[in-house]
């Protein structure tokens, strides 16, 4: 089709209904390619943490925000074609939020073809009531929201909880708990729920937010915004969010770069007596590949005046 009107219109005979027609060619073309590394990120995460197995019952946590929504739509994708057999059935918790569209999600959910099951439990009252006026919401209407997931697991049989973090969620987690509580601690792809019975996975953990973005307006997901937390202009975790958002703009891949870090821990090179017995090191008479190296700059150029100099010398350059 491309083909065709770039030779129309060199020709200059360029039919009127031809630019519209390459650019839906070109909006569909985009839409596959999206999918395509959807589906590769989702079932990458899944391999390699062995996320879902064969005879799983997952049950998808489905808030109504873009997130969880693509969430849904790529596990349907896997589902089809994965090489072992798993079921699925979307969860709502109905929080009974002032304004909440109790039908958006039943009608959304009977179009797919998903079983699902929609949880009624006033929490918002409760948190409204608990925390002071000003006070994020957070941190209370999360523990509610897990307690009652757990239960309703229990319930419904599911062996897995699928949570729809991204992984610029992880990443903000991750500056979140260094910045305000003192640890280097992530959200993990896979663990075991804090009442140690469930098994709670990330699928999208190797997803970007932009591409889950992007795949909401083409899918046109229904979205419900979420009026108890979304609106706090005190989150420290958005202003995280705008922190990465502004240094992925600037130093475009660093996000993948701090991403790939959280996987390539070196705990000699750390501070934490626990990971490694830092007291009861000796010299041990074999090279050690990472020895000090920690503390050297990149790589140098072959053709730099600094190449081939002593580590400290080339600090001292720098």
């Amino acid at each position: 089709m491309s083909a065709v009107w770039n030779d129309e219109t060199a020709a200059g005979t360029e039919p009127a209904d031809a630019a519209p027609a390459a650019n839906s060619f070109k909006i569909e073309r985009e839409a596959h390619k999206l999918e395509k590394r959807l589906c590769r990120e989702v079932g990458r995460a899944i391999s390699d943490y062995q996320m879902i197995e064969a005879g799983d019952k997952v049950m998808v946590c489905l808030s109504g925000g873009k997130d969880s929504y693509g969430m849904l739509d790529i596990l349907l994708k896997l589902k089809a074609r994965a090489p072992v057999h798993f079921d699925l059935i979307a969860v709502n918790l109905d929080q009974k939020q002032p304004g909440f569209p109790e039908d958006v999600l039943p009608a959304y959910l009977q179009q797919v073809g998903v079983p699902f099951h929609i949880e009624e439990q006033d929490t918002y009252s409760i948190v409204k009531r608990v925390v002071p006026e000003g006070k994020t919401t957070c941190g209370l209407c999360s523990r509610l929201r897990r307690g009652i997931l757990y239960r309703v697991a229990d319930e419904l049989g599911a062996t897995k909880i699928a949570l729809g973090h991204h992984r610029d969620d992880i990443l903000a987690t991750f500056f979140l708990n260094m910045f305000f509580a003192a640890k280097l601690k992530a959200m993990p792809p896979k663990l075991v729920s804090d009442d140690g019975k469930h098994v709670v996975i990330r699928p999208l953990a190797y997803v970007p937010e932009k591409d889950l973005v992007r795949w909401a307006q083409h899918r046109g997901f229904p979205i419900i915004p979420c009026n108890l937390c979304g609106s706090q202009e005190n989150l420290q975790r958005q202003v995280v969010a705008d922190m990465l958002r502004e240094w992925e703009r600037k130093h475009p891949g660093r996000i993948e770069n701090m991403f790939h870090a959280l996987q390539n821990v070196a705990p000699s090179h750390l501070l934490d007596g626990t990971l490694h017995d830092f007291k009861g090191l000796k010299p041990t008479g074999v090279a050690d590949e990472n020895g000090d190296k920690a503390f050297d700059p990149p790589e140098l150029p072959a053709s730099s005046p600094a190449a081939g100099l002593p580590t400290l010398q080339v600090l001292k350059i720098g």
